[in-house]
């Protein structure tokens, strides 16, 4: 009987508790399969990954949700993460006008322009390498430590790289979700 539990409180990777909002996550459950598919692409840009997490219905908590992301993320192809790869920005050029990259690369902001032209020199180095945009869970880091990640994850072989894409973009999801479960 989990309507009669309450919410469960956890923690996420930001160390912020929250709450599962069952009256969201009924109206999601309720949702017909385009309209659920088109708020799913808003996380994560992979109709595919839409469909997995989608047909994991019904969602008794968000932590099933959160479970839905994660088997979805293992199940997803190479041509998979390069749909969800191309829903994301830049690392330090945030889109404009769309809310969800200004708010997860808030930590460019105030960065020094020596910090950012070496975040478009380093992005530039790592797209001609994997043929894809550097992707890192930005919440709360700083541009200097993606900077460093970006550094880091370089030397990474093309399979190594891609399996550590698939871990951000997990991360990015699970944020993402959050906010869904979450909104009034």
């Amino acid at each position: 009987m989990a309507q009669n539990r309450p919410p469960v409180t956890h923690r996420r990777p930001s160390g912020e508790a929250l709450r599962a909002t069952p009256t969201v996550l009924a109206r999601l459950n309720a949702l017909g399969d385009d309209d659920l598919d088109a708020q799913l692409v808003e996380i994560c840009s992979s109709p595919t990954w839409a469909k997995l997490v989608r047909t994991a219905r019904p969602w008794a908590d968000d932590d099933a949700v959160h479970a839905a992301n994660a088997a979805a993320m293992a199940q997803l192809g190479p041509a998979d993460l390069d749909d969800a790869m191309a829903g994301h920005a830049r690392i330090g050029e945030p889109k404009a006008g769309d809310a969800t990259s200004q708010r997860e690369q808030s930590g460019v902001h105030g960065a020094g322009d020596a910090v950012l032209d070496e975040l478009q020199r380093a992005n530039a180095d790592y797209e001609a390498r994997f043929g894809h945009v550097f992707l890192i869970c930005a919440t709360g880091r700083t541009a200097d430590t993606m900077l460093d990640a970006l550094r880091a994850r370089i030397g990474n072989t093309a399979d190594t790289e891609r399996e550590t894409v698939r871990g951000e973009l997990r991360k990015i999801n699970d944020i993402r979700i959050d906010r869904l479960l979450n909104e009034n």
